[in-house]
């Protein structure tokens, strides 16, 4: 165990730094001087080498590039060019409150996808399971820049049962944004489930247990289930991402404090290093969750070998 988890870890290496690489390219990418974009049109020229000299471009690329990568290793990732507060302050200040909606929002979708994805695996080609397919049909349809304010006019407005923005009431300022994003996961973990279900039920494991005196729930959630959880994890993982990334959207439609609504701040501002470090770290999470997936392999099916 102790093996495979240095041998993972040294893997995320060479992908870090390859984000690393990516994220330090940004700057360099943008199309003519970025000096001159940040500083603005009417800019003195003094000022455009000032901010230059700022951001390193005055020195050769690859010293820029060493020095970048020095400093975000020691979690130094500059200074806002808006604030001019350490971008470190307010990626600390900003990243809690996106984990937090992240992993609400995972809450919601397993909170609903487990028993609609079971109840449609036991009763599958049922009525029963044609209505659950249907809602997660509904659910993969709706995208959060609809069902977001929907959700916002019905529930914060006119019942004023949930506030319309922020995140000064601590869970009742989570539950709108958490379902906004949770309900699209719920869908596709929905069908994931009962396909993965579904195909375990058929396996002559269960067929055996139910013939040796286990009962029919038994052998579903002590067996089948167990086994079923493997390709669910891996979406869980991958779909991590998809919920740090939707959280931009989320974050903007209820003025949620995150690192999203940060990110959209610093890219109007033209904010580099803020756009930067924002990136960077969204994309290091993803690689982390990635790993402890795996990890999670081992616990939930003993028959892989994680040594």
């Amino acid at each position: 165990m102790s093996q495979y988890i240095v041998r993972r870890f040294l893997q995320m290496i060479p992908i870090a730094f390859g984000i690393l690489t990516l994220v330090f390219s940004l700057i360099h990418l943008i199309p003519g001087d970025p000096a001159r974009q940040i500083a603005g049109e009417n800019a003195r020229p003094e000022d455009i080498i000032a901010v230059r000299k700022a951001l390193g471009l005055d020195q050769p690329l690859w010293t820029q590039y060493i020095t970048y990568v020095s400093h975000v290793i020691r979690g130094d990732f500059g200074r806002s060019f808006q604030t001019n507060e350490a971008v470190s302050k307010q990626i600390a200040e900003r990243y809690p409150a996106t984990i937090e909606l992240a992993f609400g929002a995972m809450a919601v979708a397993l909170i609903v996808a487990f028993p609609l994805g079971i109840i449609s695996a036991i009763y599958r080609n049922s009525w029963i399971d044609n209505v659950a397919r249907f809602f997660a049909l509904i659910g993969v349809s709706m995208p959060s820049f609809w069902f977001g304010p929907l959700l916002i006019i019905a529930f914060a407005i006119n019942h004023t049962w949930f506030p319309v923005s922020g995140r000064e009431e601590g869970l009742r300022s989570l539950v709108l944004p958490a379902v906004t994003m949770g309900l699209a996961l719920a869908a596709i973990l929905t069908r994931m489930i009962r396909v993965s279900l579904a195909e375990e039920l058929t396996q002559l494991y269960v067929t055996t247990a139910i013939a040796k005196g286990a009962t029919r729930a038994k052998a579903i959630f002590r067996h089948a289930l167990k086994n079923a959880l493997i390709p669910v994890i891996t979406v869980l993982a991958l779909q991590f991402g998809s919920l740090l990334t939707g959280a931009i959207i989320t974050e903007q439609i209820f003025s949620w404090p995150g690192l999203g609504r940060l990110l959209i701040t610093s890219i109007s501002n033209r904010d580099y290093p803020q756009v930067q470090a924002s990136i960077l770290v969204i994309a290091l999470t993803y690689i982390m969750v990635n790993f402890l997936s795996d990890l999670l392999y081992g616990v939930v099916d003993p028959r892989i070998k994680l040594g």
